[in-house]
């Protein structure tokens, strides 16, 4: 476990090296991973930041998987929050394209585990009183972060002014996909994965974070002092560090942290 690590200066493009697949989670978009992607661009990885549906985990992870196998090529998949997930059950379908795992605040599942589950393991989640519902047409209900308390749950250490923007930009995520439990064995089991989160995260407790990271076997488990649930976006050269070392893990890139 380590916090805050140095990032390695950029390098020179690198052949061969797998393209880095990046998945936002709930009340997130893929805007939300620029600096993390501006930083991996400058160490010559190819980055590909997905716009997650945040309809349901199989759905969502199928069109992952669409996504990846569209690239032709080995990848590292980042996963943020409930991206977790659906990394998780995508990573079973692509099979050995897949190369690592990296899990930024995020859910790691055992098979048959939901992202509301997990959440609820540990105290210290006050989520639930900030969401605001509503029906959808398809069933069931789905759910934002009321924008007037956004910023201190979600984004405490971010600025005002970009935690606001993100408030207004953030995509909502159904009941259902909340709800729905992993159906595959977990490919955690079989790749090297990493873990990112920070001790200050109100939507997933620090608490489960650890314990998810602990049972999966993480390579590296990085928390960052005082960090949101947004920790790539106030903290993106910690994440970008793990991402590296899950490449470098794939045999392409050097990572020197």
């Amino acid at each position: 476990m380590s916090e805050n690590p140095t990032l390695p200066a950029a390098t020179a493009p690198t052949a061969g090296a797998p393209a880095v697949v990046l998945v936002h989670g709930a009340f997130a978009e893929s805007a939300g991973w620029a600096e993390v992607a501006q930083t991996l661009s400058s160490h010559g990885l190819d980055v590909v930041a997905v716009a997650n549906p945040l309809r349901s985990v199989a759905g969502d992870a199928a069109y992952l998987t669409d996504v990846v196998r569209g690239l032709g090529r080995p990848v590292v998949l980042v996963g943020h929050s409930y991206g977790g997930m659906v990394i998780t059950q995508a990573a079973d379908a692509l099979g050995e394209q897949v190369r690592a795992l990296v899990y930024v605040a995020a859910f790691v599942p055992e098979r048959g585990e939901s992202a509301l589950e997990l959440s609820g393991r540990h105290p210290g989640s006050t989520l639930g009183e900030t969401l605001l519902a509503y029906p959808v047409a398809t069933g069931g209900n789905e759910f934002r972060i009321d924008p007037a308390r956004f910023a201190a749950q979600f984004a405490a250490d971010v600025s005002a002014e970009l935690a606001a923007t993100m408030a207004l930009t953030q995509r909502p995520v159904t009941e259902a996909a909340l709800t729905e439990a992993l159906s595959v064995e977990p490919a955690w089991k079989r790749l090297p994965s990493w873990a990112v989160y920070g001790d200050g995260d109100l939507n997933i407790p620090a608490a489960a974070l650890a314990s998810m990271a602990e049972r999966a076997g993480v390579r590296g488990s990085t928390v960052v002092e005082g960090a949101s649930h947004a920790v790539g976006v106030s903290h993106p050269d910690a994440v970008a560090t793990a991402v590296l070392a899950a490449v470098a893990a794939a045999g392409s890139v050097t990572a020197g942290a």
